[in-house]
């Protein structure tokens, strides 16, 4: 069968309505002519008269009685669709966000973050995951509705992204290590015992490119999978462990954060979610809201302000 006109609702829900063809042609801007074919093919469509002249006004028939309260509800649904979205009421929005993210994010951006969203929206819930790759196939299937991150190569690439904010590898000691005494150059830092941070099980890293180029190479005695990990171990040993600094503000607490003395390519911590979020308003404004508690002040290393470069 031949789809129906859609277009037709519209026009029997007014010629029902009005009980006459003159007064719908008039509602919808349309001629009396036009209006009369369309009452035609609203005929032929149904296989009912619909409105029959009863002296100098139109009566519907049964079946159009029948279809009255249908096509009314029908009309005002198709309406509701189609309007544009109503300003958004955080104070009686009722939502679960999924958000995605490494270890280091929900220790120093969580609390804050909770924190606005319940002094904005209260009937907000935020639920944290695990980000164990970098796949997009969470975001594509719905099941995370925004993660943080490096935009890479693994990247999808219909993938929104907005940076956050830029960051840069640190070193990170015990209290105490004989690293947090005196200068630390290349050769001292080459010399000791490393953690490497890999999700890939990979046997080397960034740091062991830029010590490459220095003619100096390091020993890895443990690899982890994330950065919790590695400073727990460098809290409770001499092991050296290569963190990002803004990302693992909170997780470095109580230790001996160094610059690093090779260098290391700058990161960009980018905010990610699927285009088809884009226009939704209450994403928009948690997107937004990430932003702002992400825009933090600059660390300090080993409790003196970072120098300026």
């Amino acid at each position: 069968m031949p789809r129906p006109d859609l277009n037709l609702l519209v026009t029997l829900d007014v010629l029902l309505a009005e009980g006459s063809v003159a007064k719908a042609a008039r509602r919808l801007k349309l001629s009396p002519s036009a209006m009369s074919r369309a009452l035609a093919r609203l005929r032929e469509t149904t296989g009912d008269p619909l409105l029959v002249r009863a002296g100098r006004g139109l009566v519907p028939t049964p079946h159009a009685v029948e279809l009255g309260t249908q096509v009314g509800r029908l009309v005002k649904e198709a309406e509701a669709v189609l309007r544009p979205a109503e300003r958004l009421d955080l104070t009686r929005l009722t939502r679960s966000f999924t958000l995605r993210n490494s270890d280091g994010f929900v220790e120093n951006f969580g609390p804050a973050l909770i924190a606005r969203v319940l002094r904005e929206a209260p009937g907000v819930q935020l639920c944290f995951v695990p980000k164990p790759d970098k796949d997009s196939g969470p975001m594509r299937e719905g099941t995370v509705d925004l993660e943080t991150g490096v935009v890479g190569g693994s990247t999808g690439p219909e993938v929104r992204a907005q940076a956050l904010f830029r960051d840069r590898f640190v070193g990170v000691v015990r209290a105490g290590h004989p690293l947090s005494d005196g200068r630390i150059t290349a050769a001292r830092f080459a010399a000791g015992r490393h953690i490497l941070i890999s999700r890939r099980g990979l046997d080397r890293g960034p740091v062991d490119d830029a010590l490459e180029l220095v003619g100096l190479t390091r020993t890895i005695a443990t690899v982890v999978g994330g950065f919790a990990e590695a400073l727990a171990l460098a809290r409770g040993s001499d092991l050296i462990a290569t963190v990002p600094e803004r990302y693992t503000g909170t997780l470095r607490e109580g230790l001996f954060t160094f610059a690093l003395p090779v260098k290391l390519a700058a990161l960009t911590i980018s905010l990610l979610w699927h285009p088809r979020l884009d226009a939704d308003p209450a994403h928009r404004w948690l997107r937004g809201l990430v932003k702002e508690v992400c825009g933090l002040p600059r660390l300090r290393f080993g409790g003196s302000e970072e120098p300026k470069r």
